[in-house]
């Protein structure tokens, strides 16, 4: 038809490769559908495809607009030869906004760890992180006062405005379970609150920023356990101490002291590792005999899983120190939300390798099928149901000639500030950042209390 663009029709022709397996036409139709997003009228940019470009972006990160909107439609001649400018593809984003993209993360989040999956079930609780992270944005006023940022000692902003992203993360998988997205001066205790709904029937973890009466009561409200670390200050007065060396204590609002009907009362674990400082955990899992405090010092750890998924978002998937490209708020929730909605189908793709070779999900490799997965785009090997099947069935044997013979080795690297924020920080620039090593198990030691 004369006057019509070449890219009118070019939702119907698009995929997104391997994420097309999750990411199906059918499902981003019901999410424009309910967001009512949908096209009033025929345009070169439709909203179905703005939902696989802007998943791409993301893909994609550190590629121009005209460089993944290529990759898009590469195998297409008739629309590789008329790439429409990048104020089309802005204005497009603006239509769609972040909301049809939040929601298709809504939908397709949750745990995917099979039943019985090591690593990821405790006495037969799925075990779950609550943690956050910062990414930086694009330096303006707009995202400055959307975000908030860091600032220095005399209180002018230092350094990006900040988008803060907290989630409930599937310890044994990294699957994203919920998240929230927020500012930089949010904090991440209520967007945790937030999310405790999403937590029934799981072994919540957290570190010691988080502890609180309110969230402690929305997630034991919601069905949720809580293992929590907690600094030395709170629930410090033993009220009955347990045979195992534990004991019960109550943590109050904050400013009360005694017994409260507002505090909560939690079992409370000390420890040392390898000798070292005294570690507190705060539970709800009062039993010790069916919930040893050794068990549960020695599943604390599992915490640090959280911080390995988003390294794969912040550091593989993003690029390092990479610096989001939307310049407007909106739009940096939508690039936000497109990030966790690709790492979600990175993890499904990796614990589907898992599951149908035989595969521990540990041993795969995050990056090769990140980059497997880009590649399906760009060679538009996996647009159908059987070409990503076939694509699969290629991409397992590739990462099974990767995997050694026998278990990998137990693996230790010393923490090291790789990003200072200051320049004067007290740690010299050129201290040596000590290499991996070979290292025995731990040593955990419980520090029982002593009955007065």
């Amino acid at each position: 038809m004369p006057g019509v663009h070449p890219w009118s029709g070019v939702s119907e022709r698009v995929r997104l490769g391997l994420i097309t397996k999750w990411v199906t036409p059918e499902l981003v139709d019901e999410v424009l559908s309910e967001c009512r997003k949908q096209d009033r009228r025929p345009g070169a940019l439709p909203a179905g495809f703005m939902v696989y470009f802007t998943l791409a972006l993301a893909l994609f990160h550190q590629d121009s607009y005209d460089d993944v909107a290529e990759q898009l439609v590469g195998g297409i001649p008739e629309l590789s030869g008329c790439i429409p400018h990048k104020a089309s593809f802005t204005r497009a984003r603006e239509r769609l906004g972040p909301e049809a993209v939040e929601q298709l993360f809504h939908r397709l989040a949750g745990p995917l760890a099979p039943a019985g999956l090591a690593g990821s079930f405790y006495r037969g609780m799925r075990l779950a992180a609550v943690d956050g992270f910062l990414l930086d944005v694009p330096d303006n006023e707009a995202n400055r006062r959307a975000f908030g940022g860091p600032k220095d000692s005399s209180g002018k902003p230092g350094g990006f405005p900040q988008v803060r992203v907290v989630t409930l993360t599937e310890t044994g998988t990294h699957s994203s379970i919920d998240a929230r997205v927020g500012g930089y001066n949010s904090g991440e205790r209520d967007p945790a609150v937030a999310m405790a709904s999403s937590a029934s029937g799981m072994l919540v973890i957290m570190d010691r920023g988080f502890p609180g009466v309110e969230l402690w009561k929305a997630y034991t409200g919601a069905g949720a356990h809580l293992l929590l670390r907690a600094r030395s200050c709170v629930a410090r007065r033993p009220v009955r101490h347990l045979p195992d060396g534990t004991y019960l204590a109550r943590m109050n609002l904050a400013g009360q002291k005694g017994s409260h009907p507002g505090g909560v009362l939690e079992r409370v674990i000390e420890y040392r590792v390898d000798g070292g400082e005294v570690i507190r955990l705060l539970t709800d899992l009062f039993d010790h005999d069916t919930y040893p405090a050794r068990e549960l010092a020695v599943l604390y750890h599992d915490r640090w899983e959280v911080e390995s998924a988003y390294r794969q978002i912040k550091t593989f998937q993003r690029g390092r120190q990479e610096v989001l490209r939307s310049t407007d708020p909106q739009l940096v929730r939508q690039e936000v939300w497109a990030h966790l909605v690709v790492h979600h189908c990175l993890t499904g793709i990796v614990m589907q390798l898992a599951d149908s070779n035989g595969i521990d999900p540990d041993r795969i490799s995050f990056v090769k099928v990140l980059k497997h997965t880009r590649r399906s785009v760009v060679r538009q090997r996996a647009d159908t149901p059987s070409k990503i099947r076939s694509f699969l069935t290629a991409l397992a044997a590739k990462v099974r000639r990767k995997l050694d013979n026998g278990t990998r080795r137990l693996r230790e690297a010393d923490r090291f500030l790789k990003r200072p924020n200051s320049l004067y920080s007290y740690r010299p620039k050129d201290q040596p950042k000590a290499p991996p090593r070979r290292v025995a198990a731990r040593t955990i030691t419980l520090q029982a209390t002593i009955v007065q």
